[in-house]
């Protein structure tokens, strides 16, 4: 009997996969739900979302412009917000200068200047002397950026961002969390769609749906 229900839940599974597209997400393909949904810090009808990313990521640097331009499309409607993931442990240097830069509340506009720096320029920036040359070399005070480099706040912070993803269950990037219940990355979109001409564009398709799907839950 135990082996006709997994057969029969397998063939369900199956089933789902093959109605799955990118305008109409299924569970367990292009997303699914955390088995703990987070807290939001959203107000209102607005829908919190997270991307999960790390600065020296193509698929972050790929999926960046079109991504932009979707928190731009969809304008009240999300509260719109990055957590870099801690590709080397508690002393990433990249996550580092993400913290720091957001301390110093100039993250946003400094962005597009930091990926251009490991993927136009291809200047890897993987030490705190690396992230401190390229603070002076684009105009920032070294003794400011320097304070918030090393202030406890942002070291408390550095230190805690593996606990953040791990509670996330984030396992790539970009991950990207709706709600602080639904996720989905580009490799669960591609997994789900094998053939797909533009990722980018359908990881997108899944956000408008997911976040159809937070309002209605509101």
């Amino acid at each position: 009997m135990r082996t006709v229900t997994l057969i029969l839940a397998t063939l369900g599974l199956m089933s789902n996969l093959a109605w799955a597209t990118p305008e109409n997400p299924v569970e367990g393909a292009e997303y699914r739900t955390l088995s703990n949904p987070q807290p939001v810090s959203s107000v209102g009808k607005k829908i919190e979302v997270l991307e999960f990313f790390m600065y020296h990521c193509p698929a972050c640097n790929m999926l960046e412009p079109e991504l932009l331009a979707w928190v731009k499309k969809q304008g009240n409607n999300v509260e719109f917000k990055r957590i870099h993931v801690p590709h080397a442990g508690p002393k990433d240097a990249e996550a580092h200068l993400f913290l720091t830069l957001e301390a110093m509340q100039i993250e946003p506009a400094m962005h597009a200047k930091v990926l251009q720096t490991w993927h136009v320029e291809h200047q890897q920036l993987l030490t705190d002397d690396d992230n401190l040359i390229w603070a002076q070399k684009n105009g920032l005070d070294k003794a400011k950026f320097t304070g918030f480099y090393n202030s406890f706040s942002v070291i408390s912070k550095l230190q805690n961002l593996a606990s953040i993803a791990h509670t996330y269950q984030v396992e790539s990037t970009p991950t990207i969390i709706v709600d602080g219940r639904y996720l989905s990355s580009m490799s669960m979109v591609d997994a789900s769609n094998p053939g797909l001409a533009h990722i980018n564009t359908s990881s997108l398709q899944v956000l408008d749906a997911l976040v159809l799907k937070a309002q209605a839950g509101k």
